[in-house]
């Protein structure tokens, strides 16, 4: 978890006010016993999580793709080649929609505006160097030529909301992955 206090308290404020701004349908299916408060969501979002991402093209037809989300300070950061088409489309239109889903455990849904955190030939987001650190970190080094071969966006959230039934069986399975990536070693 690299959530500040503050960080928390916002992720946290996003969550209640989104669950509160939707369908009562959306209600009846996450309800307060069926979430998780900003702290659990952290403590169950650490590493890579797959995402699914959707874009919109120029003709306004929907496009879903893959993409590697890490959920750092209480908001996704994901890339993608710089010449991939989600990168066009978020150029052209930086409204994007995530989810996360962990078979019928977790469900994490967030719609908002991506920031380009590596532009490039201008200037990268303030805290690039310390998120680049960390994706060196994660995926090695020399894994990419991470000023032009790849582009980094952190999606601001407007709306998010989470499913999970049981946050204990979801605890249990982190671990159970964690000791299964050792095992690999990884």
């Amino acid at each position: 978890m690299r959530e500040t206090p503050d960080e928390l308290r916002r992720l946290q404020a996003l969550l209640d006010t989104s669950l509160s701004r939707s369908t009562a349908h959306l209600r009846s299916i996450i309800s307060s016993e069926r979430t998780l408060t900003a702290g659990q969501l952290t403590s169950v979002l650490t590493g890579m999580r797959t995402l699914a991402l959707s874009t919109v093209t120029a003709k306004g037809e929907p496009r879903i793709s893959g993409a590697d989300g890490h959920f750092l300070h209480g908001k996704w950061h994901f890339g993608t080649a710089r010449g991939a088409a989600k990168a066009r489309h978020l150029a052209a239109r930086p409204a994007a929609s995530v989810a996360h889903l962990r078979g019928e455990d977790l469900g994490v849904f967030t719609h908002g505006t991506v920031e380009v955190l590596n532009p490039l030939g201008g200037e990268p987001a303030a805290d690039w160097p310390d998120l680049l650190a960390y994706f060196r970190d994660f995926y090695g080094v020399d894994a990419f030529d991470w000023e032009n071969d790849v582009v980094y966006y952190r999606l601001h959230p407007q709306w998010m909301t989470v499913f999970a039934p049981d946050y204990a069986k979801l605890v249990g399975s982190a671990d159970q992955e964690d000791k299964e990536d050792k095992a690999d070693g990884a």
